[in-house]
């Protein structure tokens, strides 16, 4: 059997890893998605969610919000265009912004999946997660904070310095 040389490799290797582990979550959970017959991409689910939540958002507010960038918010919001779940318009204080909503179709599928789909993805990554030491989602935003507050690029060079 080869080594799995991302695992053994530890901290060297954890962009790598998450990544892997996410890829893995996301197609497990497309998979959850298919089964239902929705026609969604595991990934538009959080723009729903960003707009579902704070009502009609710019483009460059969804991509904040889902912590991507405004080229692949603009990718993503398209394919949501063509399937009917959201709608552009220009803002009413500012004909320049233009503000993406859920059409009726888009607020159907989020409620739907509130009630369906959601449940049943969180309650199964809370029992994968189940038998974990530590509050893991706590430590996941910690590492993301702590990447906002300094890329690993500058903590080599921060620790020389000390």
């Amino acid at each position: 059997m080869v080594e799995d040389v991302v695992r053994t490799l530890g901290f060297l290797c954890m962009g790598s890893r998450l990544r892997r582990i996410g890829e893995r979550l996301q197609a497990d959970t497309q998979q959850v998605i298919d089964e239902a017959g929705l026609g969604i991409q595991a990934g538009q689910y959080p723009f729903l969610a960003a707009i579902d939540r704070s009502g009609p958002l710019t483009i460059g507010e969804l991509a904040q919000a889902v912590g991507i960038t405004q080229p692949g918010a603009t990718r993503t919001i398209g394919q949501l265009l063509e399937f009917g779940y959201v709608d552009m318009q220009p803002a009413p204080d500012d004909q320049r912004r233009r503000l993406v909503s859920l059409t009726d179709k888009g607020q159907d599928l989020v409620d739907y999946s509130k009630k369906v789909i959601w449940p049943r993805i969180a309650a199964a990554v809370a029992d994968l997660c189940g038998d974990l030491d530590g509050p893991i989602l706590e430590q996941l935003a910690a590492i993301e904070d702590g990447l906002a507050a300094m890329p690993l690029a500058r903590r080599n060079a921060a620790k020389e310095e000390r």
